[in-house]
């Protein structure tokens, strides 16, 4: 079978016909989740639950990989693809930022990708033009990776019930337990500057407890993101560290941008923003 490299530095090869697995926008009848797509690296659904009384919907997209495989977080890392949902525009949905569970880096060679290894339960946000929705149909496109990486691609359905499924309640309540912590004074970065030159990228963090070297992953414009840094002072749970900006797209301009940070620390994850002048 032919394969193509994929849109990164480091090559991975793509298996470039398709294995997509499309279902015709077949649902269970009234229930609280699609049919499974499957395909030889894994399966997924979506998962919906009844509308509130304004019309939100709070949903997510479950991925369980078959063991060996992997799939990935909002910014892949070396190689890979994001998940993608796309839905109905007929529909007059809209849907809301995907929340993504604390991801792993997954090293494999000299391929540094970012994602899961095991099931993962990606929770969003569908807020509807109508309060009146019976049905919430979506075009889901994620990457399943083992010595190949395979684009899988399903059309996912869900006739909804007026009533809640506990199981489906349940399925929802748990992922948002995955999910990181919010910055705090305890956990969170104190302070941030990037050298004029674009290149060098200076934080000051705080973390719960002591931590000789966490897990810093700084994501800026679609398709980089940055993991490398410089310890430059460690002491009182404080942590300055300077990480190395390379490859930003050309005359990239960070004046009013906003960079995004998942920091690792222990069993604890925190995530926020970066806002730059």
């Amino acid at each position: 079978m032919s394969t193509i490299p994929f849109h990164t530095p480091r090559f991975r090869h793509f298996v470039t016909a398709f294995a997509t697995a499309t279902l015709l926008y077949a649902g269970g009848a009234q229930a609280a989740s699609s049919e499974w797509a499957t395909n030889e690296g894994g399966r997924m659904r979506l998962v919906v639950l009844p509308a509130a009384a304004d019309g939100t919907l709070q949903a997510a997209l479950q991925i369980e990989p078959t063991p060996g495989w992997i799939t990935y977080w909002r910014e892949p890392g070396d190689a890979g693809i994001p998940p993608a949902i796309s839905l109905d525009p007929a529909s007059q949905l809209t849907l809301g930022e995907i929340s993504y569970p604390v991801p792993k880096r997954i090293d494999n060679g000299d391929i540094r990708d970012i994602g899961y290894d095991t099931a993962v339960t990606l929770p969003f946000v569908i807020s509807s033009a109508t309060a009146a929705t019976d049905a919430v149909k979506a075009n889901v496109f994620i990457g399943i990776c083992k010595n190949i990486c395979i684009p899988f691609q399903a059309d996912l359905a869900v006739t909804l019930d007026a009533a809640t499924d506990p199981e489906e309640d349940a399925i929802l309540a748990t992922a948002r337990k995955t999910l990181p912590e919010p910055a705090s004074g305890s956990f969170g970065v104190d302070s941030h500057r990037m050298s004029a030159a674009l290149d060098r990228l200076d934080l000051s963090l705080k973390l719960p407890s002591p931590d000789a070297h966490p897990q810093v992953f700084v994501t800026g414009p679609s398709g980089h993101v940055f993991m490398d840094y410089e310890i430059v002072s460690s002491a009182d749970g404080k942590l300055d560290i300077s990480m190395p900006i390379e490859e930003l797209p050309r005359n990239y301009k960070i004046a009013g941008k906003t960079w995004g940070i998942l920091v690792l620390s222990g069993n604890r994850a925190m995530e926020s923003t970066l806002a730059f002048d």
